[in-house]
């Protein structure tokens, strides 16, 4: 060390600049790994977040991607530093990732604000990485960087492109009805998933993508560079670079993330056809950052933003077209009359900047704001006697004749009530019934997990039904398609109106006046809704991280983040470790 003032300006210097025990202690450990001298003498030290996971495919390839990540630091006059942060495999895990989404934030809080880094690079991808990395990091808020996984290859099939989710729930439905022998649809699964990478199809992994480049969070086609191809390489160095430049300038996750930043995302949300995820994971972090937003934001921007992107599951492309055509630059650059072009980025220019100059390749993928793909977009916001809390619905993803309708409940009091009675011949459903889900919301399953997109009795689907209204306060994959009302707030776990539906009453929808009513009357209602807490259940779930998040959890209409976990604590730590 040359002198004991040495990167006193920077954060890490507290810890590798002091010429005194304690910071003997801290250099001379971190030197059993090989590194020289110099690089504790006021370099910046970048931690690189990684969820990599064997267990978790979208992350699979992220050792090597941090790699890149590194020789960008490297050069840039940085020292980078690797560590592990949990992983939540969306297709493995149970009972559902969501429910570990805030564990992971409260990991990445801490081990960002414990350990002498002064800028953090967040690898991930899969759906709920990418949230909670984010949510931890803004709790901190150091100079912060995104580097995606990368959706996978387009999957293929008898000659002809398969996207992942999308096209399982279509085959899945097909087997049911008739259509598709077992044969064919086991066949398909090994063209599926080709490579490494997140969903090809627009599910929460690429909407989450998407919505941090449209941020100006990550350098620009971030969202839609595959996964293998080496550009993900190259951008993986010039982040390694960029990162080291935000902490010699002071740019902090709270200066990028600002409320123009929120709205590009949302109007971007709309125009690419988005995951109705997107609502709980953009509503957390918001909270973390102490940015306004309410759930009616959601409806309300994206109202005049017609869907632009054809892309599964609300169109017929996927990601890698996305990325030939243009990726998210040339999206931005069709709605530039609806955003906010001085909204900051990491790279420390305005995000005009980075769509001004981009050019449609392909006319199919990305279409004009005169000529859409369709005319409805973005996420509709209900409100209702069942619903007074909120839900969200995504127009573009389902049948048109089903965006108003009235109909009768086939109530189904769990999802294991749902899975034994819904092929039972003698179930008492038409094409004209509202399938009702209740106890899978954030406290009820635990979790809030993507079952929301029930399947259709298979009755119905061998006489030629595609699609029925169906409620719920869980959530869907982003992949998923359909007449599906999501988040249902309170949830029925919670004492919500949901609670109380039963099989027979009438529910009345109304998608342009975002009107979700259950038609019975108010006493009826709170009768109902006083014998229900009366006989309340007990709790299920009385140890552990499970009961810390059932007596912890926010309802889906505010993020459904730990009450305790919303705001920030900063990254000053003032007490040493020995």
């Amino acid at each position: 060390m040359s002198d004991e003032n040495a990167g006193k300006r920077l954060r890490s210097g507290g810890t590798y600049g002091k010429l005194d025990r304690d910071g003997f202690i801290h250099r001379s450990w971190m030197k059993s790994q090989g590194l020289p001298d110099d690089v504790f003498d006021g370099r910046p030290v970048i931690g690189i977040c990684n969820t990599w996971s064997e267990i978790t495919p979208c992350n699979a390839h992220l050792r090597e991607i941090a790699e890149h990540v590194k020789r960008g630091v490297w050069e840039a006059g940085g020292l980078p530093l690797e560590f592990p942060a949990m992983s939540l495999g969306e297709t493995q895990m149970r009972p559902t990732a969501m429910l570990f989404r805030n564990l992971l934030a409260m990991e990445v809080e801490e081990s960002i604000r414990g350990n002498p880094i002064d800028g953090v690079v967040l690898l991930g991808g899969c759906d709920k990485t990418t949230p909670g990395q984010l949510m931890g990091a803004a709790s901190v808020d150091l100079p912060t960087i995104v580097v995606s996984s990368g959706p996978m290859l387009n999957g293929k099939f008898r000659g002809k492109d398969i996207g992942s989710g999308t096209d399982v729930w279509k085959f899945s439905e097909a087997v049911r009805a008739g259509e598709m022998t077992l044969a064919d649809f086991m066949s398909a699964e090994s063209g599926m998933s080709r490579s490494p990478g997140t969903c090809m199809t627009m599910g929460t992994a690429s909407t989450m993508a998407a919505i941090i480049e449209a941020m100006g969070l990550s350098l620009p086609y971030n969202a839609s560079i595959p996964a293998v191809d080496a550009r993900r390489r190259a951008l993986s160095h010039e982040t390694g670079r960029t990162i080291v430049r935000m902490v010699k300038e002071g740019r902090t996750l709270s200066q990028v993330a600002t409320r123009a930043a929120f709205e590009n995302a949302l109007r971007v949300h709309a125009a690419i056809g988005g995951s109705t995820n997107a609502v709980v994971h953009l509503l957390a972090l918001a909270g973390r950052l102490g940015v306004t937003l309410e759930l009616e934001d959601f409806d309300r921007l994206s109202r005049d933003v017609p869907l632009l992107v054809d892309l599964q599951p609300s169109g017929r492309f996927l990601m890698e077209d996305l990325h030939y055509a243009g990726g998210l630059p040339a999206v931005m650059k069709q709605l530039e009359k609806l955003l906010h072009p001085e909204a900051p980025t990491v790279a420390g220019h305005r995000i005009g900047a980075q769509y001004e100059s981009a050019e449609v390749f392909n006319a199919e993928v990305i279409r004009t704001m005169d000529a859409p793909v369709k005319p409805d977009s973005g996420i509709w916001v209900l409100r209702g006697n069942l619903a007074p809390g909120g839900a969200v619905m995504k127009p573009s993803a389902a049948s048109p004749h089903l965006l108003s309708h009235r109909g009768k409940a086939v109530v189904f009091e769990s999802i294991e009530d749902f899975r034994a009675r819904i092929d039972d011949p003698d179930l008492d459903v038409d094409e004209t019934s509202i399938l009702v889900l209740k106890g899978c919301g954030p406290k009820g399953y635990p979790g809030m997990p993507e079952v929301g997109n029930m399947p259709l009795p298979r009755k119905l689907l061998e006489k030629g039904v595609k699609d029925m209204l169906r409620i719920s306060d869980a959530r869907m994959s982003g992949t998923a398609y359909g007449a599906v009302i999501l988040h249902v707030s309170p949830e029925a776990d919670a004492g919500g109106p949901l609670a109380v539906v039963r099989s027979g009453d009438e529910i009345v929808f109304d998608g342009p006046s975002r009107a979700l009513t259950l038609a019975i009357g108010a006493e009826e209602l709170e009768s109902r809704l006083a014998a229900w807490r009366a006989n309340r259940p007990a709790p299920t779930y009385t140890r552990g991280y499970a009961k810390l998040y059932v007596d912890h959890v926010l309802q889906a209409d505010q993020g459904a983040d730990l009450d305790f976990l919303v705001g920030s604590s900063g990254s000053v730590v003032t007490r040493e470790s020995h």
